[in-house]
C-alpha cells in the first residue's frame, strides 16, 4: 500500500518534471512512452499512458493525461485513472522550492487484491519488529520530506472507487472517494478533507497539522481531526472530533499526548501511538471520570440508522472489515460513571485487540443499577466473511431499562441473569440470523409482565416468579422452565421453542412447539407444531380436575355440572376450530375414545363418533358416583342431593354417534348399546334401540332439556323378561323382590339439583313380575305358625321368601310420588291384592297387601281366592331396608271367620280352645280381653304402653325379657292337609304324656303368658 501511495503522488510531480527534459517538438507517442518508464522507474510499479497527452507552457506548466493504469503486483494493488493533471509554477523550476500548483486524479478505480505468497513472505520478514520500531520508509516521513524540497497548493482525488478484490469477484467497498491535500509550507498548516460512502452511510473527514515543521525535528505539533457520518452513528450522534498535540518519535511512530476525544458534547482523554510501517500498528487509551450518553439512545437504538419509509435498506457488507488486516491495533477505554437514560453503569473498562486480523474486545466490568455484566468477543476479519464468538455474562439487570438503553418499550420488568457464548459469521441482519448459534443460560426473577391488549387490572398482569432459559445449541430447541402467578394462582410451565427459525428472516410457517402447563386446577401438554397465525396440530393432553374453578380463574362461568375433564388425542387447531383423532376423553370419570370436531361460534357445532366402556348419564349431569360398599357392611347412603345444571346445552348444537358397551343411569345400566345423541337449541336426545338389559331387553327415548332455568329431564322406556332383583338393587337397592320384570315407564320432571328432580316427577308405570318371590316374609309360613307368632310375635328373615307365578301394578306418579291401588299376585299358595306409594324424594315405601292362603295347590293362576284368612301384609320404610311384617291384629277384628279359616287348614281348634278364646266363651274371656288387661299394665321400668299391632306385629319381645318360645308340638302345623282329616302334629298332642306338654312358667311377652295360659 506504502507503493502506491507514492506511486499516486510522483504520478503527478514527475509527470510535470519531465517536461524540463522532454522537448516540445518530440511525438506524442514518444513522450508517453518516457513518461511511463520515468514514472515506473521512479515508483517501482507498472504505469503506463494509455490516452492522450496534452501540455502546455502558458499560464503554468501542465499536462493532462488520459486513461492511465497502475499495477504494483508486489503490494497487490492495481488503479485505472480516468485522468491525471498537474501543473507547476515556471518560475519553481529554478528556484530552491517546487511550487507544485496542482495534482489532480479524476475517476480512479482503485482494485485490492490478497497479495501473492512471495510478496506476504518478503513483508513479513520485512515488517516492525516485537521491539515497535517503525520502518524508515515511513510514507508521512518521506511526505514531509519532499515538502521541504516543495510547496503544493492541492493533491486531489474526485470520484474515486476502492474495491476489495477476492476469487468470487470484485466487491465495491468504498465509493464517492472525494480527497483534498494542501500543503502550501512546512511552516504553515498542513490539511486533508475527505469523503466517502461505506455500505449506507456517508463520511467526512478533516485532519489538519500546524505547523509540519516541528515533526521534523521532533517536537509536538498541534493535531486536528473530526469525523462526520449521514445518517448519525446514533441519535444525535453525527460527529467525533479527537485534538492534542501529535509528534514524531525517534524510530518512525507518531504519538499523541494529552490528547481530546469530543463524543457530541462529551469529552475523552486521548492518548494514542502509529507505528507506521508496512503492517502499521495503533495504540490509544481512552478515560473520563463521567460520561452521559443519553443524548444518543433515542428510539432508534444505538448504532442504528434511520431509513426513509417505503426505501430497502441494504445490509452492510462484511468486506470492508478486511481493511483491519493491513494494521494491527490495542485499544482501551476506562470510564468512571456513565449514564444512559435511566441507566447507570460504573467502574467501564473496554479493552480491544487487532493483530494479524483477529480482533478480540473485551467488556471487563460494566456495573449497571444493582446488576453488571461482562463480555468478551473474537472475530476472525482475515475472511470474506468474518466470524464471531464471544460470551457474555450478567446478573441482577433491569430487563426494561435494557429495552430503554436500546429504544425499546417491553411489557416486561425483572431482573435479568445471563450465562452464554455466542457465535455467528458475516455481517447484517440476514447473515446474522442465519449464522447466529448460543449456547447457555439466562434467567428472569420477580419481574412482572403485561399481557398486551387486555385491560382488565386482574387479568392482564402475570408474575414471574422464575424464569429460566437453557440453551444447548440453537440448531436444538430451546428450553423455557417458569414458575409464574396469575390471578393469585401459580402456573409452572415448561415451553420448547426453535429460536433459530424464529431468529431467521423468513419463518416458517409451522414451528415445532412443546408446552407443559400444571396449575393446581389442571395440566395441559402440547407436542406439535404452530402458526404464527394461532393454529395448532399435534397431539394434547388436558387433565382438569375441577372445571367450575378453572374456569372462574380464567374469567369463564359455565362448567357447574363438570367437575373433572380430561383429553388426549390428536388435535388440529385453527382459530375456526377444532378437530380431533385418536383421543380418549373423560368428563366427571366417564371415559371414552373417538374422533370428532368442534366449531367454533355461538353456538358450537360438535360432531364426532364416541366409544365408552359405560356411558354414566348421571355422572355427567353432575352426580357423584356411589361409593364402594365395603364387604358385611351396609351401604352407606347416598347424597340426596346434587347439582343438576343442563344450561351449557343451550351453547351447543351436536351429533354424536356413541357406542357403550353399557349405557345408563347411576348405577343401571344397557348394553351394548350404539345409537346417536342430538343437542339442539338446548334439547339433548338419546334413542335407545331395543338392548340387552339385566338379562332381558330394553328400548327407551331420553331428553334432556336446558332451556328453562331448571333441568327438565324426559324418560320413557319399555323392558321385558329384566331380572328384578339386581336392577332393583342398583336402582334403589331393594332387595326384597325377585323375577322376570316387564315394564313401561312414561316419566319427566325438572329441578336445579337431583332432589328436586325426584320432587317433581310426573307420569305413569306399569310394572308385572313373574315367577318370583318376595324376600323376608313367607306368608304360607304365617299362618303355619300362628300359635308361636302370637306367642312371640313376627321376626323378619330374609332367608325366607313368598313365591308367585304373577306379580303385577300399575302406577300414577305425581310429584315424585308412584302410587298404585292394583296390586295383584298370585302364587302356589297365596293370593294378594294391595295398594300403597313409593315415596321417591324420600326413598320410602307404604304398601299394604292383603294375602288369602289356600289349603291346597289348586287353582294357581286363578283370581285371587275370597275364603282365606285375612293376615295383611305391610311394606314399611326405605327402599334400602323395609320393615316386612303380618299385620295379626286383623284376626281380632273378625274372629268368627277367623275361626272358620284356622279349621279349615287342620287346627285342633276344640284342643286348644281357640273357639272359646275367639267368640268369648271361655272363662279367661276373649283373646281381646285378655290382650287388653295384659297391655293396660304398665310395663317395666315405666316403659310406654304398645298397641296391639305393636305386639302381635313382634315389638311385644322388646320387653326386659325375652319370652320363651313355645314348645315344638305347639308350632308346626301343616295346613297342606286337607280340612277333613287332622293334622298329624294334632294327633301327636293328643298321644303325647301332660308331663310333656307342660312347660316351665318363666317370665315372657304378654303374648307368652297368654297362650302358656290356653295350652294348661
Amino acid at each position: 500500500m506504502q507503493r502506491f501511495f507514492l506511486g499516486l503522488l510522483a504520478l503527478g510531480v514527475l509527470a510535470v518534471v519531465s517536461l524540463i527534459v522532454l522537448p516540445s517538438f518530440v511525438s506524442s507517442d514518444w513522450m508517453r512512452a518516457e513518461l511511463s518508464r520515468q514514472l515506473s522507474s521512479a515508483t517501482g510499479s507498472s504505469i503506463a499512458l494509455k490516452g492522450p497527452v496534452r501540455l502546455s507552457v502558458i499560464p503554468h506548466l501542465a499536462v493532462v493525461a488520459e486513461d492511465v493504469s497502475l499495477d504494483a503486483e508486489s503490494d497487490g494493488v492495481t488503479a485505472e485513472i480516468g485522468e491525471v493533471a498537474g501543473s507547476v509554477t515556471l518560475s519553481s523550476l529554478w528556484a530552491d522550492r517546487l511550487h507544485i500548483r496542482e495534482v489532480r486524479l479524476i475517476r480512479p478505480l482503485v482494485v485490492i487484491r490478497p497479495k501473492s505468497e512471495t510478496a506476504s513472505t518478503a513483508e513479513a520478514g520485512g515488517s516492525a519488529g516485537d521491539n515497535g520500531e517503525a520502518k524508515p520508509n515511513d510514507p508521512l516521513a518521506a511526505l514531509v520530506a519532499f515538502l521541504e524540497r516543495s510547496a503544493i497548493d492541492t493533491i486531489s482525488i474526485s470520484e474515486g472507487t476502492l474495491r476489495q478484490g477476492n476469487a468470487a469477484g470484485a466487491t465495491e467497498v468504498v465509493s464517492d472517494l472525494d480527497l483534498t491535500l494542501q500543503a502550501p509550507d512546512i511552516d504553515r498548516e498542513l490539511s486533508l478533507s475527505a469523503g466517502a460512502r461505506l455500505d449506507d452511510r456517508h463520511y467526512k473527514i478533516a485532519l489538519s497539522v500546524t505547523p509540519l515543521r516541528p515533526l521534523l525535528e521532533r517536537k509536538p505539533a498541534d493535531l486536528s481531526l473530526s469525523v462526520e457520518t449521514d445518517p448519525a452513528l446514533a441519535p444525535g450522534l453525527t460527529q467525533l472530533k479527537a485534538s492534542g498535540q501529535v509528534a514524531l518519535n525517534s524510530n518512525g511512530s507518531y504519538q499523541i499526548r494529552g490528547g481530546k476525544l469530543h463524543v457530541g458534547d462529551e469529552e475523552l482523554n486521548l492518548d494514542a501511538l502509529f507505528i507506521p510501517g508496512d503492517r502499521p500498528r495503533f495504540m490509544a487509551d481512552l478515560n473520563a471520570d463521567r460520561l452521559n450518553f443519553s443524548a444518543f439512545a433515542g428510539t432508534s437504538g444505538l448504532g442504528s440508522s434511520q431509513s426513509t419509509a417505503g426505501t430497502p435498506q441494504k445490509q452492510p457488507t462484511s468486506a470492508g472489515l478486511q481493511a483491519l488486516t493491513g494494521f494491527d491495533a490495542d485499544v482501551s477505554v476506562t470510564v468512571g460513571a456513565l449514564t444512559i437514560n435511566d441507566i447507570s453503569a460504573s467502574h467501564v473498562a473496554l479493552t480491544a485487540a487487532l493483530k494479524d486480523g483477529l480482533l478480540t474486545t473485551r467488556l471487563e466490568h460494566l456495573g449497571i443499577d444493582a446488576g453488571g455484566i461482562s463480555a468478551e468477543i473474537s472475530a476472525d476479519v482475515r475472511k470474506n466473511e468474518p466470524t464471531f464468538k464471544g460470551r457474555v455474562t450478567s446478573k441482577g439487570l433491569d430487563i426494561s431499562k435494557l429495552a430503554g438503553l436500546a429504544g425499546l418499550s417491553v411489557p416486561l420488568s425483572g431482573a435479568l441473569a445471563v450465562d452464554s457464548g455466542f457465535a455467528f459469521r458475516g455481517l447484517g441482519g440476514d447473515a446474522f440470523r442465519k449464522s447466529a448459534n448460543l449456547s447457555g443460560t439466562a434467567s428472569l426473577r420477580d419481574a412482572i409482565f403485561m399481557v398486551p391488549g387486555v385491560n382488565d387490572p386482574s387479568m392482564n398482569q402475570v408474575k414471574i416468579k422464575k424464569l429460566a432459559v437453557k440453551i444447548d445449541d440453537l440448531t436444538k430447541p430451546v428450553l423455557f422452565s417458569g414458575n409464574l402467578v396469575w390471578r393469585g394462582k401459580a402456573v409452572d410451565a415448561d415451553l420448547r421453542l426453535p429460536v433459530r427459525d424464529l431468529l431467521s428472516g423468513s419463518v416458517p410457517d409451522e414451528l415445532p412447539l412443546k408446552l407443559d402447563l400444571r396449575t393446581p386446577e389442571a395440566t395441559l401438554s402440547l407436542d406439535g407444531k404452530a402458526a404464527l397465525g394461532g393454529s395448532y396440530a399435534g397431539k394434547a393432553n388436558l387433565a382438569v380436575a375441577d372445571l367450575r374453578a378453572l374456569l372462574a380463574w380464567v374469567g369463564q362461568g359455565g362448567g357447574d355440572s363438570i367437575e373433572q375433564f380430561a383429553f388426549k388425542g390428536e388435535v388440529n387447531a385453527a382459530p375456526t376450530g377444532v378437530s380431533f383423532q385418536k383421543a380418549s376423553l373423560s368428563v366427571n370419570g366417564v371415559e371414552g375414545s373417538g374422533n370428532g370436531s368442534v366449531a367454533l361460534g355461538t353456538p358450537l357445532k360438535i360432531s364426532g363418533a364416541l366409544h365408552f366402556a359405560e356411558l354414566d348419564l348421571a355422572r355427567l349431569a353432575g352426580a357423584r358416583p356411589a361409593a364402594p360398599q365395603a364387604k358385611g357392611k351396609a351401604s352407606s347412603p347416598e347424597p340426596k342431593d346434587a347439582p343438576l345444571d343442563l344450561s351449557s346445552l343451550r351453547t351447543i348444537d351436536a351429533s354424536i354417534k356413541v357406542d357403550a358397551e353399557r349405557l345408563g343411569y347411576g348405577r343401571v345400566f344397557a348394553g351394548p348399546v350404539a345409537t346417536t345423541l342430538v343437542i339442539s337449541e338446548g334439547v339433548a336426545s338419546l334413542d335407545l334401540p331395543e338392548s340387552p338389559f339385566y338379562g332381558g331387553r330394553m328400548a327407551a327415548s331420553l331428553k334432556a332439556d336446558g332451556t328453562g332455568e331448571q333441568a327438565s329431564i324426559a324418560l320413557k322406556a319399555s323392558i321385558a323378561g329384566a331380572s328384578a332383583a339386581p336392577l332393583l338393587i342398583d336402582l334403589a337397592n331393594f332387595k326384597h323382590l325377585e323375577g322376570a320384570l316387564q315394564a313401561q315407564f312414561d316419566i319427566a320432571g325438572a329441578g336445579a339439583t337431583t332432589g328436586a328432580l325426584k320432587r317433581a316427577l310426573q307420569g305413569s308405570a306399569n310394572v308385572r313380575f313373574s315367577d318370583g318371590a318376595i324376600r323376608g316374609i313367607d306368608v304360607a309360613d304365617v299362618y303355619n305358625n300362628l300359635v308361636g307368632l302370637m306367642s312371640s310375635g313376627f321376626k323378619q328373615n330374609e332367608n325366607k321368601a313368598t313365591g308367585f307365578t304373577e306379580l303385577g301394578a300399575s302406577f300414577a306418579i305425581e310429584n315424585g310420588v308412584a302410587r298404585t291401588e292394583d296390586i295383584k299376585l298370585i302364587g302356589p299358595l297365596v293370593r294378594m291384592s294391595g295398594s300403597g306409594e313409593a315415596n321417591l324424594p324420600d326413598d320410602q315405601l307404604n304398601f299394604r297387601l292383603d294375602p288369602r292362603v289356600v289349603a291346597s295347590l289348586e287353582g294357581q293362576g286363578a283370581d285371587i281366592a275370597t275364603e282365606g284368612i285375612g293376615v295383611p301384609v305391610m311394606i314399611e320404610g326405605s327402599f334400602a331396608a323395609p320393615r316386612i311384617y303380618p299385620d295379626l291384629s286383623g284376626l281380632l277384628k273378625n274372629p268368627d271367620a277367623a275361626l272358620s279359616a284356622l279349621k279349615k287348614l287342620g287346627l285342633p281348634t276344640g284342643k286348644l280352645k281357640l273357639d272359646e278364646l275367639l267368640s268369648g266363651g271361655g272363662k279367661a274371656g276373649t283373646i281381646r280381653d285378655i290382650i287388653g288387661g295384659a297391655i293396660g299394665k304398665p310395663q317395666k321400668e315405666g316403659g310406654d304402653q304398645l298397641s296391639i299391632e305393636e305386639i302381635i306385629g313382634g315389638k311385644a319381645a322388646e320387653g326386659s325379657e325375652t319370652p320363651p318360645a313355645p314348645p315344638a308340638e305347639e308350632q308346626a302345623v301343616t295346613p297342606e292337609v286337607p280340612a277333613e282329616q287332622p293334622a298329624p302334629e294334632a294327633q301327636q298332642l293328643d298321644q303325647q304324656p301332660a308331663a310333656e306338654t307342660e312347660q316351665p312358667q318363666e317370665e315372657g311377652g304378654t303374648l307368652g303368658k297368654l297362650f302358656n295360659q290356653l295350652l294348661q
